[in-house]
């Protein structure tokens, strides 16, 4: 199985684009009302708008990421990347490639808002098992789905091995 979310991630860079118009058009709107009325001081209720747009500029830049799959042939690969300037350069970019026979483990974390796959491998130079978070939060329904049914699959298929 392979695939991408890029159909699901389409609308994060413009919502990029309205979060940063409306904060520099809020502070040109409180460098106004600063200059028109010197005896009414700006407060911090003036700045309580560009706070909340900080804050999902914050949150959209965190979960806005490019998830790639690919379970076909002998190795699984995982890949998050950066969805602003994706199509430019690879930045903030996260990758596992490794054989289905070293999974050892997977979780899915849900919270509503913001979820993740960790993933967990064998490996050689250290001890114990090695992990790996990846950003899922924009992958659809039917595409999780099958990406669970897939890393169970192959964990069915390690533990008739082992």
């Amino acid at each position: 199985m392979r695939f991408k979310n890029t159909t699901e991630t389409r609308i994060v860079p413009s919502i990029y684009m309205i979060l940063v118009a409306a904060f520099v058009t809020n502070i040109f709107v409180n460098v106004e009302l600063m200059n028109t009325d010197p005896e009414n001081p700006v407060k911090l209720s003036h700045f309580f708008p560009n706070l909340i747009l900080l804050a999902f500029g914050i949150y959209f830049h965190r979960i806005g990421q490019l998830f790639e799959f690919d379970s076909d042939g002998e190795t699984l690969n995982f890949k998050n990347n950066g969805l602003f300037f994706s199509k430019f350069m690879e930045y903030r970019v996260k990758r596992a490639e490794f054989p289905k026979t070293k999974l050892l483990d997977f979780k899915v974390s849900d919270y509503g808002f913001y979820c993740t796959l960790k993933i967990y491998i064998t490996s050689r130079r250290k001890k114990g098992p090695r992990s790996y978070r990846f950003n899922i939060t924009f992958l659809g329904g039917k595409k999780k789905k099958g990406m669970i049914e897939s890393l169970n699959k192959v964990l069915e298929k390690n533990k008739l091995i082992s």
